[in-house]
């Protein structure tokens, strides 16, 4: 089972294609965008095409293989 690492987002919630750069799983906002739309992103386990989907306390965001965890 692949570890998971917590990610304090110093609030109640925080946008998808904000986290995956905030969480270092990407580089640029531009890049979350594309692999958002592509399909590349899972939340919770599902396949998660939303770029603004909120994200609170929580929630898992799986992404080439790594999965964080989002923390207020």
């Amino acid at each position: 089972m692949t570890p998971i690492d917590d990610i304090s987002i110093g609030g109640e919630m925080i946008r998808l294609s904000q986290f995956l750069k905030f969480s270092g799983l990407l580089d640029s906002g531009g890049d979350a965008k594309e692999v958002i739309i592509d399909g590349f992103v899972r939340v919770n386990g599902e396949e998660e095409r939303r770029r603004g989907r909120q994200l609170h306390d929580g929630d898992t965001v799986t992404f080439e293989g790594r999965t964080v965890r989002v923390r207020p």
